[in-house]
């Protein structure tokens, strides 16, 4: 167990791959951990330097006292870019981690050398639609959505499984106001104009069963930024990483060969 003190906040990182190779930087999903990718690493090319870690508030990384903004999570990211080392990286952010992605660029461009935006948006849902679950959390729990989230997150086959318990547990375990800061981090946060102006190699990834960011809210995005690459993973809802991960890893390889980071 490994943490680094960054922008103000102890972060519980992972760190594998030899050192010197192209470094691929993880962001996960709201309520999840950096085990979201566990399945995903095995489907990757060699050679890489693989970063993953707990958001604040998240797992086990430190639980400061919200609320927390898009772009302070954004700075944490590029102090631990910074701490580890690692020179450019291609950042992989997975929802609230896509929008840590695309405010990483726009303030730290210097640190990517492309950016892989998950199942994600540059903007998701409206202060509404937050603050009722910030409220419904308050009144009675992580574990009161764990049931209305695993239908967002896994599409209907992999639930009917059971395969979807594993991934409740940690939802219902991720600290509360880590959660919530970060539930108000998304609300404040509206990269529209951001991501018009993202200069550098970027794709964009949907699920075709996501009920969290469909795919059409997906693709609106990557219609926003210049030249980037759109695809959905038919099989997949809102954690590719997890439901499809060689499929979520092959569209990874691809674009870090056409960026020339393998």
């Amino acid at each position: 167990m490994r943490t680094i003190q960054a922008n103000g906040a102890d972060l519980h990182v992972a760190l594998s791959g030899p050192e010197g190779g192209p470094a691929v930087m993880f962001s996960n999903s709201l309520g999840t951990d950096l085990r979201v990718w566990d399945d995903l690493i095995p489907h990757l090319p060699p050679g890489l330097r693989l970063l993953r870690y707990d958001k604040r508030g998240h797992g086990l990384s430190e639980e400061t006292p919200g609320p927390y903004s898009i772009e302070t999570l954004a700075d944490d990211a590029a102090a631990l870019i910074a701490a580890l080392g690692l020179g450019r990286v291609v950042f992989v952010g997975l929802s609230i981690g896509g929008l840590i992605g695309q405010s990483l660029a726009a303030r730290h461009p210097d640190l990517l050398a492309g950016l892989v935006i998950s199942n994600s948006a540059a903007k998701i849902g409206d202060a509404a639609m937050w603050g009722d679950r910030i409220a419904a959390i308050h009144a009675n729990g992580l574990a009161s959505i764990a049931e209305v989230t695993m239908e967002r997150w896994f599409s209907p086959a992999f639930r009917a499984e059971g395969r979807d318990a594993p991934w409740r547990r940690m939802l219902a375990r991720q600290p509360q106001e880590g959660y919530i800061a970060c539930c108000e981090a998304i609300a404040g946060a509206d990269l529209t104009g951001a991501a018009a102006d993202l200069r550098l190699p970027v794709q964009v990834i949907a699920g075709a069963r996501d009920g969290s960011t469909p795919p059409d809210l997906v693709r609106a995005t990557a219609g926003l930024i210049r030249g980037a690459r759109f695809d959905v993973i038919e099989e997949a809802a809102h954690i590719p990483c997890v439901e499809a991960p060689a499929a979520h890893a092959a569209i990874l390889s691809r674009f870090m060969k056409e960026v020339g980071h393998v």
